[in-house]
């Protein structure tokens, strides 16, 4: 579980309803009128349909896991690839035979299939063509779901104001009637602008800021799976450990270093 995503969140919505809260109450007023469930309404269901149009019914139905994906956290850094790519290169040292028993004990599924080519006999040039293919396209599959969140984040405030928009018209076609005035014309304008405050509230807490960790997630996910290329290759190379060392180390940060062969 990320962390960091549900403090954000909590932070925001906690600032809001503070800033509500501390608004309301200087100005005497109700904290209610921020609660509609005809702008919410509108503005997630009309995201919701432009989802729906700019992308294919595969990629909306896959929403719910996109969420879950942002709030995936990973304690895995970089420095342990490297550390169990060593392990693998000395292990490939002994022979074939070891490095297949070996091929049981890798975690990550990605370098696994590296290693399982190296077994198999796939040459240096076939093993690095058929693992950059894999993150090429997995990268494509993962910038739609980030897409996907940014044109929501996009579409919100549109939709927030296309419901203001609503509630104003519905506001002067009634203005001047029985009932009419500036009281009503105050009501009317507090709700067709909630709408709005949902569109720019669903957009900066949640949507974009979800697109753009979900981006910061595929350049992680690219830096490691090339990673795991090279270590595939040097494996593929029967490297010594202190060479696959020095060479995955480029990859990360001098601080996640070790010498130790």
């Amino acid at each position: 579980m990320d962390l960091t995503t549900i403090i954000g969140i909590i932070i925001g919505l906690g600032s809001i309803y503070g800033g509500i809260f501390l608004a309301a109450s200087a100005a005497g007023a109700s904290m209610a009128g921020f609660i509609s469930t005809s702008s919410f309404a509108i503005v997630f269901g009309g995201m919701v349909a432009s989802v729906s149009v700019a992308f294919p019914l595969s990629e909306v139905l896959k929403l719910g896991s996109a969420m879950a994906a942002v709030f995936k956290g990973s304690k895995t850094k970089l420095g342990d690839y490297v550390e169990m790519a060593v392990n693998v290169a000395e292990v490939s040292r002994k022979g074939t035979a070891e490095l297949e028993k070996e091929i049981g004990s890798i975690k990550n599924p990605f370098f696994r299939d590296g290693v399982q080519m190296v077994v198999d006999g796939y040459s240096a040039d076939e093993l690095t063509d058929i693992l950059i293919t894999r993150i090429d396209y997995r990268e494509i599959r993962e910038k739609t779901q980030a897409d996907l969140f940014k044109t929501m984040g996009t579409m919100a405030p549109a939709w927030g104001m296309i419901g203001t928009l609503i509630g104003l018209v519905i506001m002067l076609s009634g203005f001047g009637g029985e009932g009419g005035g500036t009281d009503a014309l105050g009501a009317g304008m507090s709700a067709a602008l909630i709408t709005t405050f949902y569109g720019a509230v669903f957009a900066n807490l949640f949507f974009l800021p979800m697109a753009a960790k979900l981006s910061l997630r595929i350049t992680f996910t690219n830096t490691v799976q090339s990673l795991l290329v090279e270590a595939a290759r040097l494996v593929h190379q029967k490297k010594h450990p202190l060479i696959v060392r020095e060479k995955l180390n480029s990859f990360i940060p001098p601080k996640e270093w070790k010498r130790e062969a």
